[in-house]
């Protein structure tokens, strides 16, 4: 008995040094898209000739007005990678519906900056990966 313990403990020690783990690539990650969506907003905001111009696209909007989007969601994930960075329970509920917001607004902001757009979608899947794949006894 004293074996299949051990074991147990093994495990459980290992399932939470993977939650700590995923977590911790989580906020990188969230810490990156954040990043990376605060510059892209601030393009948009100071310099919109570097964004693709679509005519007759159903989800326009001025560039600029993209950009805040953008930038703002950009800071608030920065925010919450820094809770996940700590451990904070709130910051693992928020940076999912932060991520899944993120590539709801990159989705409709494709036809500006298709690469970039896609390149952020499939970080923020990263990032909902990594938060939700922990299960619920270890957090």
């Amino acid at each position: 008995m004293a074996t299949s313990t051990t074991s147990q403990h093994g495990m459980g020690g290992a399932r939470e040094a993977a939650a700590g783990g995923l977590t911790i690539f989580a906020a990188v990650m969230l810490f990156i898209v954040g990043t990376m969506g605060f510059f892209r907003g601030l393009m948009a905001i100071l310099k919109d000739n570097v964004f693709l111009s679509t005519p007759d696209y159903t989800f326009q909007f001025d560039l600029t007005t993209w950009g805040w989007i953008h930038l703002l969601l950009g800071i608030v994930a920065v925010i919450v990678s820094f809770g996940l960075f700590v451990a904070m329970k709130w910051a693992r509920v928020l940076g999912v519906v932060l991520a899944v917001l993120i590539m709801i607004g990159n989705f409709l902001s494709i036809p500006y900056y298709p690469f970039w757009s896609l390149t952020l979608i499939a970080m923020n899947a990263l990032v909902i990966w990594g938060l939700c794949v922990v299960k619920r006894d270890t957090l």
